[in-house]
């Protein structure tokens, strides 16, 4: 699919263009979604550029993502996708600068273009050109990686109090709650691994973006690429930070369920430390021998039962008095 948008942000679709082979003067941005071949071979002959595949999107040498070709600026860069779902991942898009127009490929629907296109009409009419848009949308898409970050801090902050919190207020949990916390830090780390090589990728692309000459010439542009610059530095440092907070969470929960394992082992070896000197009374007494004076006394039963109780009452209350138990 093809959306084409001109100067007055209106929509153009692609029936209405495909009969051409030009586009109208007026377009500024060429959205396309999954595009198809005839649609790739289109773009091709009315801009008389070379459309780059889904596989040539995937290539990760930076000559193949951020070069410049008959004058026209190719950059590709990874994109946070499917961000509030359990399977976050990364999807490549396309960015291609020709004369004033601009052209994106992508195949997958970030939030971050459909934030920029519903606030399309809110872009001033003297930057509404190809390098303008570009610089707008890569500070849409970094905003909306803020949001991402500061979604995930949330829930790292919830998924916190659900690992300490409980435990301070003696609350009792499943035997296996602490496991399944695990899977959910598991999902927090893939979310910021997924937002950190999309930072890295954002960065590289920004450097070079900014050398392009229609950037150098427009210095609202320019000053627009230094602010989203700096932002993905900023951001990057708190990606890190908040790598570390969850590195300190999934130690933390390991930690807390080796513990939780040891109290279990050492109730087992208390309980047979206990129960080993009576243990060991009934050994004696169950022995054969000929010569026991003890097989005679009327009261011995009783009495060996007796020995046997204290044997272990006094290593029991040993343990509590010295705080094992």
């Amino acid at each position: 699919m093809i959306a084409a948008y001109c100067s007055n942000c209106k929509t153009v679709e692609l029936g209405d263009i495909s009969q051409a082979s030009t586009l109208p003067d007026d377009v500024m941005w060429i959205d396309m979604i999954e595009p198809t071949r005839e649609e790739e071979l289109y773009l091709e002959k009315a801009l008389g550029i070379e459309v780059p595949t889904r596989d040539d999107m995937k290539d990760i040498e930076p000559s193949a993502r951020l070069y410049v070709e008959n004058d026209a600026v190719f950059m590709t860069a990874s994109l946070v996708w499917k961000a509030e779902t359990d399977a976050p991942t990364l999807t490549d898009v396309a960015f291609i600068l020709v004369g004033k127009r601009l052209i994106t490929i992508r195949y997958a629907l970030p939030k971050s273009f459909a934030l920029f296109i519903a606030a399309l009409h809110r872009v001033p009419a003297q930057c509404r050109n190809g390098a303008a848009l570009l610089s707008k949308l890569f500070e849409t898409i970094i905003d909306r990686t803020a949001e991402i970050l500061e979604i995930s801090v949330a829930r790292i902050d919830i998924l916190s109090m659900h690992v300490f919190g409980d435990r301070a207020r003696k609350v009792r949990r499943p035997s296996n709650y602490l496991e399944e916390k695990l899977r959910d830090i598991a999902g927090h780390h893939r979310l910021v691994s997924k937002v950190r090589d999309s930072l890295a990728s954002m960065s590289r692309l920004m450097t070079f973006f900014y050398n392009v000459p229609a950037v150098q010439q427009d210095r609202d542009t320019k000053e627009l690429c230094k602010t989203v610059s700096r932002d993905i530095q900023s951001l990057n440092e708190h990606a890190s930070f908040i790598a570390g907070n969850i590195t300190f969470l999934l130690d933390a929960s390991l930690g807390l369920i080796n513990i939780e394992q040891n109290s279990i082992i050492k109730i087992f070896s208390i309980a047979s430390v206990v129960f080993l000197p009576p243990t060991l009374v009934a050994s004696i007494y169950g022995m054969n021998f000929e010569f026991m004076p003890e097989l005679h006394f009327a009261h011995g039963y009783p009495i060996s039962l007796g020995l046997m109780v204290m044997s272990a009452i006094i290593p029991f209350f040993f343990f509590r008095w010295k705080g094992w138990l």
